[in-house]
């Protein structure tokens, strides 16, 4: 009579080695004792974390930080600002003006961790260190969280062998805790956002599990609540509502209908997310723009960009997604700007791009045969190709062609196939899999823990950058601007001369890439400005006033250059032509402003025209009644066409309003 099959039955829980009954132990095989150590493995994988991004505690602010703390109004008012930041858009608070968030492409709403941001900003103030401190522990966990995940998923699915989940999770794990590409993430702290939307979806994956085998509903509500927490970080951790369900048939053998009611919570947690989301910003999920920095699809023809055509579109999306693969695997050099045209223009001529299409298309292909099949790597591909889809501009725009942090999350998938890869390559070789593992999180950890060194502040990492993204519009302009920055802030006075002359071919490079950069031209300016060569000051002031006309930065600096020409040359070249001619252009700008009006009357006095010095300070004077000097002025200007007395009396107003004045203006 023939036995019937024991039927096989879901473990509730990761079983420790101590709790693995005698049918499931295995013969003895090399380190199978260190491989069935959950406990040791994410402690090891934890320290591992927080001591690869250690170096970054020391670091500043830098990047995006300003848009979401140092310059954001609702971050910086502490835990009062969070009724703003869930009300606005993500970048309302920075730009303080309803709508230009729009100039954007991708639509943000994600106030979570602003809102963590906010709470660190209320007990420790304008304090970086805090912020890195804090983002080093939250991806220490996310990757403990990850492990422990992995492992859970694995025993279900490799019910007989402990060795094997143990291997494929800790491997995993452990090279998604050292790659490099995830220093963008870590050590910006804006790049918490991404942190928190995997560690939420991960745990909340994690609670779903539990409720699945537990049936305890208060499970179920903590996965909601975490996947909701996921959802309000980024957008993007609404791939999972995919993802879970491969997980339930794939490692659980769930079939559809058992799976309805563990999704439930994500399903919700959605419906929430999106209703809030709506009423902040609508219903956009990202809209064309017709900036080049804010889309990088747009090609100049006749002085101005127009869209790329679909097939130029579609082989620059092909060619970024060969990158990404390409940076996994071989993870250097690195850069936090990809913006146009560090990728230019792809067709589908170029080899690269086709190469990316038959990667992508044995990709698809692979992986949805094996995940069917029911093998891991199945699943680790589609994974990394299901997250990464709503980051390639396919879906919808993301103002950018790539980056790395974009693949933060894909990278999980990534990670477990080569993980599996390594395993299948070369069974029963424990040893030779170990030691291929180490050198591989020893290479990539080397190459964090260095590449963490760029990220110290806004000058360093935009002039290391740089000489990586040389055809990058926007770092140029970038290092430009910090290059001048740091040669004016170091000696206000007498700027480095030097350090100004690099950040002015900085800027034209930018401008070659990207002929209508008004922020590359405004910068330009102020470098010409800061050597005094104030003709090529006006005319990049000119220029970018043309490209954006009423941009207020640009006003001001074009007016200030007026006026500072004009003092210069009358104080310094003692040229009373030109000194005129600027400060009469600085006044056609602003007809009202005091302080022209009474250069002019100063100009005009010392390079003989009494006359009209005498006009400008009374016009000074009907700006300003009550301004001591003016007043003074005035009283000069009336002495110098013949009235002594009209003077006098107006000297000595000046005096009662300000004692001093007379020293002040050399003993008069």
């Amino acid at each position: 009579m023939s036995k019937s099959k024991p039927k096989k039955t879901v473990p509730s829980a990761i079983l420790l080695p101590s709790a693995v009954p005698d049918s499931r132990r295995l013969p003895p095989t090399p380190n199978a004792s260190f491989w069935t150590q959950p406990i040791l493995h994410a402690w090891l994988i934890f320290i591992i974390a927080f001591g690869l991004y250690a170096n970054t505690l020391t670091h500043n602010y830098a990047q995006d930080d300003a848009i979401v703390i140092t310059d954001n109004m609702f971050t910086q008012q502490g835990i009062s600002g969070w009724g703003g930041l869930l009300k606005y858009d993500t970048f309302y608070g920075f730009f303080k003006e309803a709508g230009k968030a729009n100039l954007v492409a991708g639509g943000r709403y994600r106030p979570f961790t602003l809102m963590m941001f906010a709470v660190e900003y209320q007990f420790f103030g304008k304090n970086p260190l805090f912020g890195h401190l804090f983002n080093v522990l939250w991806y220490a966990l996310t990757c403990v969280v990850l492990y422990f995940l992995l492992l859970k998923l694995l025993n279900y699915k490799k019910q007989t062998d402990l060795v094997v989940s143990g291997m494929l999770a800790f491997i995993t794990t452990l090279l998604f805790t050292v790659h490099p590409i995830h220093t963008e993430v870590v050590a910006n702290i804006k790049g918490r956002d991404e942190i928190m939307t995997l560690l939420g979806s991960l745990g909340a994956v994690w609670f779903s599990i539990e409720f699945l085998t537990k049936k305890k509903i208060a499970y179920s509500a903590i996965s909601g609540i975490l996947f909701f927490i996921a959802l309000l970080s980024k957008e993007n951790a609404i791939t999972f509502l995919m993802i879970v369900p491969m997980m339930y048939y794939l490692f659980l053998n769930q079939n559809v209908s058992k799976m309805i009611v563990p999704m439930l919570p994500f399903g919700i947690a959605t419906a929430l997310f999106l209703g809030l989301r709506a009423s902040a910003i609508g219903n956009q999920f990202g809209s064309e723009q017709m900036e080049l920095l804010n889309n990088p699809f747009l090609k100049l023809e006749n002085g101005q960009y127009v869209p790329f055509d679909f097939m130029e579109k579609m082989a620059t999306i092909l060619y970024t997604l060969g990158k990404y693969i390409v940076l996994l695997v071989f993870p250097h050099p690195l850069t936090h700007d990809y913006y146009p045209k560090y990728i230019d223009t792809m067709r589908f001529g170029h080899p690269m791009v086709l190469l990316s299409l038959a990667a992508h298309l044995g990709l698809v292909y692979w992986g949805i045969k094996r995940f069917f099949k029911g093998e891991i790597d199945g699943f680790g591909i589609l994974f990394y190709l299901g997250t990464l889809f709503i980051v390639s501009n396919i879906v919808f725009p993301v103002g950018t062609n790539m980056a790395e942090r974009f693949v933060f999350m894909p990278s999980v998938g990534f990670c477990l196939v080569v993980s599996f890869l390594l395993m299948n390559l070369f069974k029963n070789k424990t040893n030779l899999i170990l030691t291929i593992t180490c050198i591989i999180a020893i290479l990539f950890g080397i190459k964090t823990f260095t590449r963490n060194f760029d990220w110290k502040d806004d000058y360093t990492l935009f002039t290391t950058d740089v000489n990586v993204s040389e055809k990058s519009a926007k770092v140029q302009c970038s290092a430009g601007g910090q290059t001048i920055e740091k040669a004016f802030k170091d000696n206000p006075k007498n700027p480095d001369a030097a350090m100004l002359q690099i950040g002015i071919q900085h800027l034209k490079k930018s401008i070659e890439i990207h002929p209508l950069n008004k922020n590359a031209y405004l910068l330009l300016g102020n470098a010409y400005f800061y050597l005094k060569d104030f003709d090529k000051a006006i005319e990049a002031f000119q220029k970018t006033l043309q490209l954006a006309p009423g941009y207020k930065d640009a006003e001001n600096n074009l007016l200030k250059s007026y006026r500072e020409a004009g003092q210069y040359y009358g104080q310094v070249k003692q040229d009373g032509k030109k000194c005129v001619e600027y400060l009469e252009k600085a006044l056609v700008l602003r007809p009202n402003e005091f302080e022209t009006v009474r250069l002019l009357g100063v100009a005009y006095g010392t390079f003989g025209n009494a006359q009209k010095a005498f006009e400008y300070f009374q016009r000074a004077v009907d700006l300003q009644p009550n301004n001591p000097q003016a007043i003074f002025d005035l009283g000069s200007a009336f002495g110098n066409i013949g009235n002594p007395l009209k003077a006098n009396e107006l000297h000595q107003k000046a005096l009662q309003l300000k004692p001093d004045l007379l020293k002040a203006n050399g003993g008069q």
